[in-house]
C-alpha cells in the first residue's frame, strides 16, 4: 500500500507538470507596468516582470537616425520621429517616472540581472522608411544581443516577415514568431519561423490553426489578452504563451483553471 501511494503521488506530479510546463506561460506586454503605474517599455516595467518571475516580458525596438537601438512602442517619441532623430535629441525627454529613454543595451543588461525565469521577447518594429532599413535594424539588434551573450534569453517577434527571415539567415535556431496573422502555421514552417503570435481574433476566425500549430510543433503565442473571458478560452486551448497587459489577473485565471 505504501509503495502504491508513492507511485500515485509521483504520477500526479508528472501529470501536473506535463499540463503546466510551457503551456499558458504569461508574457507581460511592454513589461509589467499597469498595476504599479509604470511607463510601458521602461526598465522599471521590465524589472517588475522579472521580479514576478513571469516567463516572458515583451518590448519594442526602433533604430534612430544615428543607429542607436531604443525601446519604445510608437514610431514617435515626444512628437519626434524616432527613425529621423538622433538619440541625443530623444534622450532629452524622460519617461514619466524619471527614466531616460532606454536603449537595447541597457534593457539587455537589466534583463540579465537576477533573472532565472523571464525571456525577453524582442519586437523589432517594421521600418517606416524602407524594408531594407528594417532588415538592417534586425541585423543590428541581433549583433547587440550577441555582443552581450544574451542569445539564450531572447525571443524575436515582428509584424515584418522579412525581418524574421533576415534573422533566420544568420541564426538557424533562435526563436522567431510572426505577428501579422495573415499566414497559417504551415506557411511559416516552410520558412523555418518557429512560432505564430497573433491577435486572439485571428485564432477565433481560424480555430483550425491552433491544432495545425500543435500538430506541426509551431509555438503558439497570442496577444493582447486582457479580458477574463478571453483568457479562459485561451487557457482551455492550452496556448504556449499568452501576452497580456494584466499578468496578475491572468496568473489568477490560470490558477483557477486547475
Amino acid at each position: 500500500m505504501k509503495i502504491f501511494r508513492i507511485f500515485l503521488f509521483m504520477l500526479i506530479i508528472v501529470v501536473f507538470s506535463s499540463c503546466s510546463t510551457n503551456k499558458n506561460a504569461i508574457v507581460a506586454h511592454r513589461g509589467a507596468w499597469k498595476t504599479n503605474n509604470l511607463p510601458e517599455n521602461s526598465i522599471a516595467a521590465l524589472r517588475h516582470a522579472i521580479d514576478l518571475k513571469l516567463p516572458g516580458s515583451e518590448f519594442d525596438v526602433w533604430r534612430t537616425a544615428d543607429d542607436s537601438l531604443v525601446i519604445n512602442h510608437d514610431a514617435h517619441y515626444n512628437k519626434l520621429i524616432i527613425e529621423e532623430t538622433k538619440y541625443a535629441d530623444l534622450s532629452k525627454f524622460t519617461l514619466f517616472n524619471g527614466e531616460k529613454l532606454p536603449t537595447l543595451r541597457e534593457y539587455i543588461l537589466e534583463g540579465k540581472k537576477n533573472n532565472k525565469y523571464t525571456t525577453l521577447v524582442c519586437e523589432i518594429k517594421p521600418s517606416e522608411i524602407s524594408k531594407e532599413r528594417g532588415k538592417m535594424t534586425a541585423l543590428k539588434v541581433f549583433e547587440t544581443v550577441k555582443k552581450f551573450n544574451a542569445e539564450k534569453m531572447i525571443s524575436y517577434i515582428s509584424f515584418d516577415y522579412e525581418i524574421l527571415k533576415q534573422i533566420r539567415e544568420i541564426d538557424s535556431k533562435t526563436s522567431l514568431q510572426y505577428l501579422e496573422g495573415n499566414k497559417s502555421p504551415l506557411e511559416i514552417k516552410k520558412d523555418k519561423i518557429t512560432g505564430v503570435d497573433y491577435h486572439y481574433s485571428v485564432f477565433k476566425k481560424h480555430p483550425e490553426w491552433i491544432k495545425e500549430a500543435k500538430d506541426n510543433k509551431i509555438t503558439l503565442n497570442i496577444w493582447t489578452v486582457n479580458d477574463a473571458d478571453v483568457m479562459d478560452w485561451i487557457i482551455d486551448n492550452k496556448f504556449d504563451y499568452i501576452t497580456t497587459n494584466e499578468p496578475e489577473l491572468l496568473n489568477q485565471r490560470i490558477k483557477n483553471s486547475f
